[in-house]
């Protein structure tokens, strides 16, 4: 199933359910909508003015493969970013189910939360945002934890916990 809609903070965001596993979280198209006004909305974040995102809601069998063949790393990871060569679309998010689920599971969270998270986080990715240095990993979980909060939800990095894809911002 693919969905398209503007999102009425300037991304038009497309989302294609690429499993059935998300049927377990019937609300992950909402979700990821939720999450993407958030980011949009923020004044500190440049977004171009005719941005478009691509979502894919997929399983740790598809991600597995895609971050071996693009990253060299033969395991699934819980979300990964592919920016666009140039605009408007800034590129494409995917998602893995399984790792989405199991990571909630250990750190006790909501799965609603924590796909907001990597929704975040995966989109700061295509905005020009990493974490490839200390100050580059701090100034990115501020902001994730300022739009998380605004959203109410709690900040995932208080309890030490790392960045999405495995750096670690914080002593």
């Amino acid at each position: 199933m693919t969905a398209r809609a503007g999102d009425g903070a300037g991304i038009q965001t497309e989302i294609a359910v690429l499993s059935d596993l998300w049927d377990g979280l019937a609300d992950a198209e909402d979700v990821v909508r939720r999450a993407v006004r958030a980011v949009a909305a923020r004044a500190d974040v440049a977004i171009p003015s005719d941005a478009e995102l691509s979502v894919a809601l997929a399983d740790d069998a598809m991600v597995q493969r895609l971050n071996r063949e693009y990253r060299a790393k033969d395991k699934p990871t819980n979300v990964l970013s592919f920016p666009a060569a140039h605009g408007p679309l800034l590129g494409d998010v995917i998602v893995a189910y399984e790792t989405l689920i199991a990571e909630a599971q250990e750190e006790g969270l909501a799965p609603a939360d924590h796909l907001t998270h990597l929704t975040i986080h995966g989109l700061l990715h295509l905005l020009g945002y990493d974490h490839e240095t200390e100050p580059d990993a701090v100034a990115m979980e501020s902001i994730e934890t300022s739009i998380l909060a605004g959203l109410g939800i709690s900040d995932p990095h208080a309890t030490g916990r790392m960045m999405p894809d495995g750096t670690h911002a914080r002593p």
